[in-house]
């Protein structure tokens, strides 16, 4: 059978092949060694060796997939990225020795990702704006020499990529360069294994899974060790970072599918030649779908050339009564979930890893086509 391809922001396309093997194991999950459980994964104790297993493949996977260093630890959570919006300055605000105080963050804002993380942190500390790019509409990424950064923030926040206005950030910021001591958090759900992360310029990563890991419902975090034990008092004990890397993640029962899920995932993305591979393929992809766009009259992309986002790639009609006609015509062709963000309008095509290169190629002749014929 031919499946569509599924454009997807998330929750997003996953790879046949993952989605056949959970298939075949769901009634019995077998061990290491072959051997069936006579279970599911979702039937199992969190704390039973079956799932320990899974959990700890898992875990080692994901670590040698970004290569995170060992001062790094990796928190298999829940509550997806907008709630770590909310955790994070919970857990990393407080003022020096006083968790009743929280400090102040800075916040980067590139899109309606971060817009919503900076709202939502205010609720839990002061927030401030040290650089945005709405005067473009969101169309650029400020110059890092340019932010007006706090020496007293306890962290600086920013979206390594926005799905919905499709800018991403080519490298990250050294804020040390900046003349900053904060910590560098990063909100990397769209980005996640699809390039190398520089963790030297990185104090926290959050990921929401739905998108290159695996379904929703996990939330990764990487955290550094130093960051840990700094929770504000009223942040609640399941999203304290530090009990729940001292827990391995099991202080309260995590996610246990959607783990199982993303570690087939890890999987087989070290089988098709791990980060590296995801990245030239992401980067394929891209330039397959804006070179289509950049060459035609009838669409067009508005996001600076420096910082296109190679995950989401947002594209407009220049005749917007086309609109319905092209994504009927593109449901017919098995091209799914197309239509744009509804804060932005126009098209959307999102290139998550398990993206196939025959998906893009598919677009792109119906794009063309779609043109030609009303020209």
């Amino acid at each position: 059978m031919q499946r569509p391809y599924n454009f997807s922001a998330g929750p997003a396309t996953m790879p046949a092949e993952v989605l056949a093997q959970a298939a075949a194991e769901m009634l019995d999950w077998p061990d290491a060694n072959g051997r069936g459980t006579g279970m599911g994964v979702m039937e199992m104790s969190h704390r039973g060796k079956a799932f320990i297993s899974i959990y700890e493949r898992a875990e080692s996977d994901l670590r040698e997939l970004l290569a995170v260093p060992p001062d790094f630890k990796i928190l298999f959570m829940q509550g997806g990225g907008l709630a770590e919006n909310a955790i994070v300055p919970m857990n990393l605000s407080a003022l020096a020795g006083n968790a009743d105080e929280p400090g102040r963050a800075d916040f980067v804002i590139t899109g309606g990702w971060s817009e919503k993380s900076f709202k939502e942190a205010g609720k839990y500390c002061q927030t401030r704006v040290a650089a945005s790019g709405a005067s473009s509409d969101f169309t650029d990424i400020p110059t890092p020499a340019n932010w007006q950064l706090d020496g007293d923030a306890s962290y600086v926040h920013l979206c390594t990529n926005e799905t919905i206005h499709g800018v991403e950030f080519q490298t990250l910021p050294d804020l040390r360069a900046l003349g900053s001591r904060a910590a560098l958090v990063i909100d990397f759900s769209s980005q996640v294994a699809s390039r190398p992360v520089d963790w030297s310029r990185v104090g926290l990563a959050f990921a929401g899974a739905q998108k290159n890991l695996g379904p929703a419902g996990l939330t990764v975090v990487v955290v550094r060790q130093d960051l840990l034990g700094r929770a504000l008092k009223v942040c609640p004990s399941a999203f304290n970072y530090k009990t729940v890397a001292d827990n391995d993640s099991m202080y309260n029962t995590p996610p246990t599918y959607a783990i199982y899920m993303a570690g087939l995932v890890f999987q087989w993305i070290k089988r098709q030649g791990g980060v590296a591979e995801m990245e030239r393929r992401s980067i394929d992809r891209a330039s397959m779908l804006y070179g289509a766009i950049d060459q035609s009259r009838l669409y067009e992309n508005r996001v600076d050339l420096g910082c296109r986002s190679r995950m989401n790639v947002p594209f407009f009609l220049r005749d917007e009564s086309r609109n319905e006609a092209f994504l009927a015509g593109a449901q017919t062709r098995g091209l799914l979930q197309l239509k744009g963000h509804k804060s932005v309008g126009g098209m959307r095509a999102s290139l998550y890893n398990a993206m196939p290169m025959a998906g893009v190629e598919t677009l792109v002749t119906y794009m063309r086509e779609f043109e030609q014929n009303r020209a």
